[in-house]
């Protein structure tokens, strides 16, 4: 059952404390805002911008700005919602202090996302876990593979409201938490977005490529979802937006968990997926979660969600991997075909960013080591032996930072 717990109270305050702002400022804005010129004209006046957050907190006036909103192509076409250091500052102080510091005691285990010591390979982790416990009793494993569509864009904001303030009892945090949440509610942010997509769609036909792959990229440009109903959906990409995202269905895993007796189950944000033996009872599981989804939590499931067998022909995909059962009954974990290619794309693209002084080496090297540390968690030695020493493609020695690349037919080394 889920933890009964006494509202907590006090809270606000915390976010007035000016140590909380300059350690949240110099552990996380500073050091994850990659527009570095934006930090650098920001502390110009730091001390007076962090005097300003304190004193409007305090009475009670804080108003957050207008998203700067701009469309992304990788890995897919979708929205990010930019903020100002303002306003991201004070986005981190109430996740942490508020937000996480009251719901982190009642979250489950198998709830891996923006949480400390519980994020992805935390769940990657639990999944070889429960396939290789399953895998002892020698009966089929089957799964449930569920996601909710266009998650972020349809939290409703009077059944969040109602989540937070069973357990928060302080009226300042509410009423901060609701603004947070009012923002999307603006007619601008809809437009903006209208508008990113007819652009984009007019840059698609004047490429020159195939009319077919020009319908594949109309078509992706259609899926991306805008904020067109008031009072549902959460602002993308700010840090309150993720933890919302994680409380929101946070009694939904406890349903799972203890009412429906699914000992194996892992959510990362709007993806979960159930593990049993009896094929039956996923089904079952299935329509109870779909009926709770919709009449509870306000959401749609995603009619491509499944049940499948992982076996030797058949691997699910979760987390970044795909995973499989050989002949032997071994576990094994692949990189999606997707991240493959998505990879090789990237590379070659940094690359030439590089060579025309567009793009610092630096950058480019995190970039490389990012890639290899989600590739050393699978089983991808001939993959990365393929890859980071073809002569014909590229080489790419991360611990030495050197690339060679041989696109053209002619080798070019990068130095580290």
């Amino acid at each position: 059952m889920v933890l009964i717990m006494k509202r907590k109270n006090d809270l606000y305050k915390q976010l007035l404390d000016l140590r909380n702002i300059i350690k949240v400022y110099n552990k996380q804005i500073k050091l994850n805002t990659k527009n570095k010129h934006k930090i650098e004209k920001y502390e110009n006046y730091l001390l007076l911008n962090f005097i300003n957050i304190k004193q409007k907190l305090e009475n009670r006036d804080f108003k957050f700005d207008k998203y700067f909103i701009f469309l992304i192509k990788e890995p897919k076409y979708r929205i990010i919602m930019s903020q100002t250091i303002n306003d991201k500052l004070v986005n981190h102080l109430v996740a942490k202090y508020i937000l996480l510091s009251v719901f982190e005691p009642i979250l489950l285990d198998c709830n891996v996302a923006t949480r400390k010591n519980k994020g992805t390979l935390y769940g990657v982790n639990l999944v070889k876990r429960y396939i290789n416990e399953m895998k002892h009793k020698k009966t089929p494993i089957y799964y449930l593979k569920c996601d909710i569509s266009k998650y972020f864009y349809t939290i409703d904001h009077f059944k969040l409201m109602n989540i937070l303030s069973s357990k928060i009892k302080d009226k300042d945090a509410l009423f901060l938490l609701e603004n947070i949440l009012k923002t999307t509610n603006y007619a601008y942010i809809s437009e903006r977005i209208n508008y990113l997509k007819d652009l984009e769609r007019e840059k698609i036909k004047n490429l020159n490529i195939s009319s077919n792959n020009k319908e594949i990229l109309f078509k992706q440009i259609d899926k991306v979802p805008s904020f067109n109903l008031k009072n549902k959906g959460i602002p993308i990409g700010s840090m309150t937006s993720q933890a919302f995202a994680i409380i929101y269905l946070n009694d939904l895993d406890h349903y799972i968990k203890e009412q429906l007796h699914i000992k194996y189950y892992v959510r990362y944000m709007d993806d979960f997926v159930l593990f049993h033996h009896d094929k039956e009872y996923l089904k079952y599981c299935y329509k109870v979660i779909k009926d709770k989804i919709e009449n509870e939590y306000y959401l749609q499931l995603n009619p491509k969600s499944s049940i499948g067998m992982i076996s030797k022909n058949n691997a699910l995909n979760f987390l970044g991997y795909r995973y499989y059962l050989s002949n032997t009954n071994k576990l094994y974990m692949k990189i999606r075909n997707n991240t493959k290619r998505r990879f090789k794309r990237k590379v070659k693209k940094m690359y030439r960013l590089c060579q025309n002084n567009k793009l610092d080496y630096y950058s480019f090297k995190q970039v490389l080591a990012s890639y290899k540390g989600h590739f050393k968690y699978a089983d991808t030695y001939n993959f990365q032996r393929k890859i980071f020493s073809n002569h014909n493609f590229f080489e790419i020695i991360t611990l030495g930072y050197s690339v060679k690349i041989d696109e053209y037919g002619d080798v070019v080394k990068l130095k580290g």
